[in-house]
């Protein structure tokens, strides 16, 4: 069941690879993001001391939180991978000039996963092909269906 998603990141970048975390959170945040309070937007992924952190996924404390609690709306978030994808993935930011971007949050078996993506930057004139193919396909559709619609 998807919670949120990152339409940004598709517009933004390539995506080559995907790759499924779990999330470390508290408790407070877990009941926030059942009440989908989150936001993807301007998250981004890094990595640092061999472990990989989301930084600026906005999760808004819920109204009756915990007074014994300090919500912090926008801390980094530890990601879990096996120890093999966060070398794989150590190894392509380095070298080969990758991006890791958050793509979507969503619960597998009561659990809060994200889906983060390997990917590279598009440029200013792929942005407007993609948008340009997009534009053709819908009107493909819409000369299909006025086809249809006259044979009828």
């Amino acid at each position: 069941m998807t919670i949120a998603q990152n339409k940004k990141a598709f517009f933004d970048y390539f995506i080559e690879d995907k790759y499924e975390a779990g999330v470390v959170l508290e408790g407070w945040e877990v009941k926030a993001i059942r009440d989908n309070r989150i936001n993807l937007k301007e998250a981004y992924v890094v990595i640092m001391r061999g472990e990989i952190y989301l930084i600026g996924c906005h999760v808004t404390p819920l109204g009756a939180a915990s007074t014994h609690v300090r919500p912090d709306a926008i801390r980094s978030r530890k990601l879990l991978l096996h120890n093999e994808e966060i070398a794989k993935l150590i190894g392509k930011v380095e070298r080969a000039g990758y991006t890791i971007v958050p793509l979507d949050m969503h619960f597998t078996r009561g659990r809060v996963k994200v889906q983060i993506g390997l990917a590279k930057g598009k440029k200013q004139h792929d942005k407007r092909d993609v948008e340009r193919e997009k534009d053709w396909k819908r009107e493909q559709n819409q000369l299909m269906k006025n086809k249809q619609r006259t044979r009828e």
